[in-house]
């Protein structure tokens, strides 16, 4: 996956496009991120310790991989990311500036 926990994104597709927000979480194997503030919605919540009223909270949902692009650090842009080997070591580089992102 060219996305890793704590990069910033930007949502190219779906209700929240053009958001930007900070991955918070990622389901590698359904190919899914749950990005800090993007694709709230609703959850109906039993009561329990965290919630002893339960009721209808805020939730942050997946949204699939393909719907977020990478935020290169330095110009602030979505970019495209590679690959490329730098000594001995896979490293993920912008292709737009050409940046290593590691």
């Amino acid at each position: 996956m060219f996305v890793k926990t704590g990069d910033k994104v930007r949502i190219i597709a779906g209700k929240d496009k053009g958001k930007e927000g900070v991955i918070v979480k990622i389901n590698a194997d359904a190919n899914r991120v749950v990005v800090e503030g993007i694709n709230i919605v609703k959850k109906h919540q039993k009561p329990s310790n965290a919630y002893p009223q339960g009721g209808i909270i805020d939730v942050e949902a997946p949204i699939h991989v393909s719907n977020v692009m990478l935020l290169d650090p330095s110009t602030n842009e979505p970019t495209r990311v590679g690959f490329k080997e730098e000594d001995g070591k896979k490293v993920r580089f912008a292709k737009k500036s050409g940046n290593v992102l590691d």
